[in-house]
């Protein structure tokens, strides 16, 4: 999903409980972006957005990076259903540690699929749908969302090397694809709540993640 451009539109001080960031509005433009449902009509263009933390020397050495998907349910409503806010205040935690560092949050909800969507796909997991299998009833691909804005992002920023806070591999494809050089992949992973210990699992089985046993293959290889 190639842009037609990316361009900063907020700049501004940002002080939070985890530390002092600079916060930043990106919009990246789309021209024929590929639909994410396949029964929907494909739009003429497409506005992607991202706010992003910055913190400290970015520059100096590999940053520490999140890619975060946004997540309502987790992130405001502290929902025990997965482990997106565990995630994100794991990654705060850690740029604030280290000093400098990078949280890219992109508005792509419920895997790219959108909120009302997400909800339908919650009551479907509530008949027994995993969480790929619910999405993919509601005639969506089991994970819509793309990475390339966060690559051009840190392009813009004049970041071309970072240390990237991940459990998923498809992060780190994409950032090198963009071109930025992904020096040491940090794991995110969280201890699991018995809520969300499949929601894991299955992240883990069916969409490659590197959680439990294959995080300590992907160490020991």
């Amino acid at each position: 999903m190639p842009f037609e451009s990316v361009r900063k539109v907020a700049d501004a001080d940002f002080p939070t409980r985890w530390g002092h960031f600079r916060l930043l509005g990106f919009e990246g433009v789309v021209a024929s972006p590929e639909p994410c449902n396949h029964s929907a009509p494909a739009p003429q263009q497409l506005i992607e957005g991202a706010v992003v933390l910055v913190m400290g020397d970015i520059r100096t050495a590999p940053p520490l990076v999140r890619i975060h998907s946004q997540c309502l349910t987790g992130d405001v409503f502290h929902s025990l259903r997965c482990d997106c806010r565990q995630q994100l205040e794991l990654a705060l935690r850690m740029i604030t540690e280290a000093g400098a560092g990078i949280l890219l949050y992109e508005q792509q909800e419920g895997r790219g699929i959108g909120l009302m969507a997400k909800l339908k796909a919650y009551e479907l997991q509530d008949q027994g749908f995993d969480t790929v299998e619910a999405n993919e009833e509601l005639g969506f691909k089991a994970d819509c969302r793309a990475f390339e804005l966060p690559g051009e992002i840190l392009k813009l920023l004049g970041v071309s090397s970072v240390r990237l806070i991940t459990n998923n591999p498809g992060k780190v494809g994409a950032l090198e694809a963009a071109g930025i050089r992904v020096a040491e992949r940090v794991s995110a992973e969280i201890k699991p709540e018995a809520t969300f210990e499949k929601y894991l699992q299955v992240k883990r089985d069916k969409m490659g993640h590197l959680i439990g046993e294959e995080a300590e293959k992907s160490t020991a290889s």
